[in-house]
C-alpha cells in the first residue's frame, strides 16, 4: 500500500508557492501550507496566481520571525519546500531576518524532524551579485542546508514572471524610467513552469538547478511588450546607472531596508540573466492576461 507523502510549503501565499502548493497536489501529496495570513490563499494574487485556500490539507497560521508560531511546522513532513523570502520593504524586518533566520528555523526543525529531502528557492546569478544583502541572506541559508546533513536542491529562478509584472505596471502608467540602456537580457519563468521543475526536485541526487523561461528578450523589449499589452506607445526614459546608484546611497539614508531591497533591482540589470530555458507559458501572453483582467474590473 503506498503512503501519502507530506509536503511542507512555507511561503505559500507568494507568487511561487501557490503554483507550487497546485502542482504539489496534483501530484497527489498532503500539502501543509505555512501563510501569515491565511485569507490571502482565498484569493487570486496580484499576478493571477491561483487561489489555493480549497487546495491544501492544513494550514499553519504562523509568522518565521516569531520562533513559537512556527512550532512543530515540520512534524511528520517529507518534503520541505521553501520559497519564502522578503519581497516588499518592511520598517522593522531585513532580508537577513526573513530569508535567512526565518528559513533557518524551518531547516533546524527539519534537522530535527529527519525529513526526507528540503527545496530551497534562491536566486540566479549569485555569485555576480555576492555583495547584495538580499543574496547575502539567501546564499547563508543554502551554506546551512548543503551542511545540514539532508537531501537537499536548490532552485536558482532568473526571474518570475510576476517581476516582469511590475513593469507592467508602471507601463499602465504610460511611462517608464529605465536604469541603463536596457540592452541586458533576460528569460524569466512563469510559476506554473517553475513549479513543475521544483516538484520534479523533490527526489534524486543533490544538486542546484538553474531554470529560465522559454523566450529571451532584453529588458527594453520587455518594457516594450508590457506598453503594447496596456494598449499604449512606448514611452521610456533611460536613467544613467551612476544616477540610480546615486539614488540608493541617498535612500539608504533614510531607509535602509528599502535601499537594501532596491540596490537588487538596480545590479541585477548591470549584465544578462539568461537561465535554461523550461516551460511552454510566454511572457507576450502573460502581460495579455494581466491586461484582459484589468479590463474586465
Amino acid at each position: 500500500m503506498s503512503v501519502t507523502k507530506k509536503v511542507l510549503v512555507a511561503g505559500a501565499s507568494g507568487y511561487l508557492g501557490r503554483y507550487a502548493v497546485k502542482e504539489f497536489k496534483e501530484r497527489g501529496f498532503h500539502v501543509r501550507a505555512l501563510a501569515r495570513d491565511p485569507e490571502k490563499l482565498k484569493a487570486t494574487g496580484p499576478h493571477l496566481e491561483p487561489a489555493i485556500y480549497d487546495l491544501v490539507d492544513e494550514i499553519v497560521v504562523g509568522d518565521v520571525t516569531n520562533p513559537e508560531s512556527i512550532k512543530g511546522v515540520c512534524k511528520g513532513i517529507d518534503l520541505v519546500f521553501s520559497s519564502l523570502g522578503l519581497t516588499s520593504p518592511d520598517p522593522r524586518l531585513t532580508s537577513y531576518d526573513v530569508d535567512y533566520l526565518g528559513n533557518k528555523r524551518i531547516l533546524d526543525q527539519a534537522i530535527e524532524e529527519h525529513v526526507a529531502r528540503f527545496i530551497y528557492i534562491s536566486v540566479f546569478n549569485q555569485d555576480k551579485m555576492a555583495e547584495i544583502l538580499s543574496i547575502k541572506a539567501h546564499e547563508l541559508l543554502v551554506a546551512d542546508l548543503k551542511k545540514s546533513g539532508l537531501s537537499w536542491a536548490v532552485i536558482r529562478p532568473n526571474g518570475y514572471f510576476s517581476d516582469m509584472g511590475r513593469f507592467f505596471s508602471m507601463a499602465q502608467s504610460g511611462h517608464i524610467f529605465m536604469v541603463g540602456e536596457g540592452e541586458k537580457k533576460i528569460n524569466p519563468v512563469h510559476g506554473a513552469d517553475l513549479a513543475r521543475v521544483c516538484a520534479d526536485a523533490a527526489e534524486g541526487e543533490c544538486r542546484e538547478i538553474a531554470v529560465g523561461g522559454p523566450d529571451i528578450y532584453t529588458f527594453r523589449e520587455v518594457m516594450e511588450l508590457a506598453f503594447h499589452a496596456c494598449g499604449k506607445e512606448p514611452w521610456i526614459t533611460p536613467l544613467p546607472m551612476w544616477l540610480a546608484e546615486g539614488g540608493l546611497m541617498v535612500t539608504g539614508l533614510f531607509n535602509r531596508n528599502l535601499a537594501d531591497l532596491l540596490s537588487f533591482a538596480v545590479e541585477a540589470l548591470k549584465f544578462d540573466h539568461v537561465a535554461p530555458p523550461c516551460g511552454t507559458r510566454h511572457l507576450k501572453e502573460f502581460f495579455a492576461e494581466l491586461a484582459a483582467n484589468i479590463n474586465k474590473e
